[in-house]
């Protein structure tokens, strides 16, 4: 697993879309936004339509919809990074960034159940944990179980993760990370996607 932790004081989270072509790749959009870390987005259709709410600087590029995957909202306000259900998100907050998604992975600090758990693939997901921190995360060969259990036990003795969010994974799955000094470490997508998840300084 690659993990990027950080402090919500110090670090907000942006979705980078892409609407057009040509259409970067998650290591080029990191280092033109100048951002600290990312991952890919959510879902989109074989067009490059975003499927379920996509916010982007405030402005809704594509409606919050119901659909069975689609369980979870990543919103970013100018106060708060959350994760939220379906039924918990108000259209009437002021959100900067919000990414819907699913299904959701970790809940009240536990792994979900009946989550999926027989086909292994590449995984991306966002988590919020106690103490003000937010993670975004890459997991290979895993199950939505498998990184559900992963998540809620095994991360850290130090890290409560409170709730986690499944992206878009598969071939779309890409992790970003930013070192001092350093070529930034990177796991590219293995195809182009609609949109980013990103961390960069308040």
């Amino acid at each position: 697993m690659e993990l990027a932790l950080f402090s919500t004081k110090s670090c907000k989270l942006r979705v980078i879309d892409q609407p057009a072509e040509p259409r970067a790749d998650l290591d080029q959009a990191m280092q033109r936004e100048k951002c600290l870390a990312g991952v890919n987005g959510g879902y989109f259709d074989p067009d490059y339509k975003p499927i379920g709410l996509l916010i982007v600087d405030g402005k809704t590029i594509a409606p919050l919809q119901r659909a069975r995957l689609l369980s979870g909202v990543l919103s970013a306000s100018p106060s708060k990074i959350e994760i939220l259900r379906f039924g918990e998100f108000s259209p009437r907050q002021k959100i900067d960034a919000a990414v819907e998604c699913g299904p959701m992975i970790v809940d009240l600090d536990r792994a979900v159940r009946g989550l999926e758990a027989t086909r292994p693939a590449r995984r991306t997901f966002a988590a919020v944990a106690a103490g003000d921190r937010a993670a975004l995360g890459f997991c290979s060969n895993v199950t939505l179980a498998d990184l559900a259990n992963i998540l809620a036990t095994q991360v850290a003795s130090d890290l409560k993760i409170q709730r986690a969010l499944n992206l878009d994974g598969g071939s779309s799955s890409a992790f970003w990370f930013k070192r001092d000094g350093r070529a930034a470490f990177s796991i590219p997508e293995q195809k182009t996607v609609r949109d980013f998840v990103a961390v960069v300084r308040r």
